[in-house]
């Protein structure tokens, strides 16, 4: 019995040493074309060189990105099935009923990028920086329209009307792809979101950025003042990107999966191609597993009680 224990130790040990020797799936909670999925297959693309395996994406959308994290909550805990994770799914997705615990279901990889999140108007909207959006909502009480895409952006938005004695009214929408093009058409008056999506639009000339919700200035958009600077101190909704995989991922298994993402992220081409996207990349230390474990439990404490108080639910 002994010797057939010993065994089985040595041929897990074994397996665990010659991971990855198979395709690794990446899924991808959101659908193609938004900065999720270009994100997803930036790193992926970049990982394959110290993995020596194709890091392959598969798109898994629908219901806020929770479908795609549950297929990760469920999956073997062998490294072969992780997923790219952010706040909409992984904090913000208390408000679908799930059938996975965002606190136990989920090893940490590391966190990537910390995604700032931008006020966004439409071109003809008589304001053009945070200070002048507040006096013009003042001016106009209860006119101002605000995309509703996600959860992140309505607590953003409740937080503005509470910080500013201002009031929005709030417009639903099932993505920010939708979102963008009612923007465009001068449908809706704001959008809060993460500047990956809006710098194309506002380079463009198309829309225009109004603040930076993070407490400090971004490297990549480092010209755009943040809220504390434009007059609503303390309105932040700063996003992120992490690789997470199932509970009782292998602390082996674990570091190599970190080591080819700390690779991928010290690689200038994916530096330049994250930057001009509008993403920070994230600190040394929270790029560790045990970093990233920090942030996320740090992130949970921070918003599910606002989520709560908004009560916030799916319409």
């Amino acid at each position: 019995m002994r010797k057939f224990i010993l065994a089985l130790l040595f041929v897990s040990a074994g397996a665990a040493a010659q991971f990855p020797n198979r395709p690794v799936t990446l899924i991808s909670p959101f659908p193609p074309g938004g900065s999720t999925d270009t994100t997803a297959r930036i790193i992926a693309e970049a990982m394959r060189a110290s993995l020596g395996q194709a890091v392959v994406i598969e798109t898994v959308a629908g219901a806020g990105g929770t479908i795609g994290v549950g297929r990760v909550a469920r999956a073997a805990p062998d490294g072969y099935t992780i997923n790219i994770g952010q706040w909409d799914n992984h904090v913000g997705a208390i408000i679908f009923s799930i059938n996975f615990d965002l606190q136990k279901d989920f090893t940490p990889i590391g966190l990537m990028t910390i995604n700032p999140q931008v006020v966004l108007a439409r071109k003809e909207l008589p304001a053009n920086d945070l200070k002048g959006l507040v006096a013009w909502m003042k001016a106009n009480p209860g006119k101002a329209t605000l995309v509703e895409q996600t959860a992140a952006a309505k607590i953003a938005g409740i937080q503005l009307m509470q910080m500013t004695g201002t009031q929005l009214t709030f417009v639903p929408f099932k993505g920010a792809g939708p979102a963008m093009g009612a923007m465009l058409g001068g449908q809706v008056d704001l959008m809060i979101l993460q500047a990956a999506a809006a710098l194309p639009q506002a380079r463009a000339g198309k829309l225009k950025i109004l603040a930076n919700l993070s407490p400090q200035r971004s490297k990549v958009i480092p010209d755009l003042p943040t809220s504390d600077e434009s007059g609503v101190p303390g309105l932040y909704a700063v996003g992120w990107f992490g690789l997470f995989g199932p509970r009782g991922l292998p602390k082996d298994v674990v570091a190599k999966l970190n080591g080819a993402m700390v690779a991928a992220l010290a690689d200038p081409t994916v530096q330049k191609r994250l930057a001009d996207l509008g993403l920070d990349i994230a600190s040394r230390e929270q790029q560790t597993p045990e970093g990233f474990d920090a942030f996320h439990k740090a992130e949970i404490a921070k918003w599910w009680p606002v989520i709560k108080a908004a009560n916030i639910k799916v319409e």
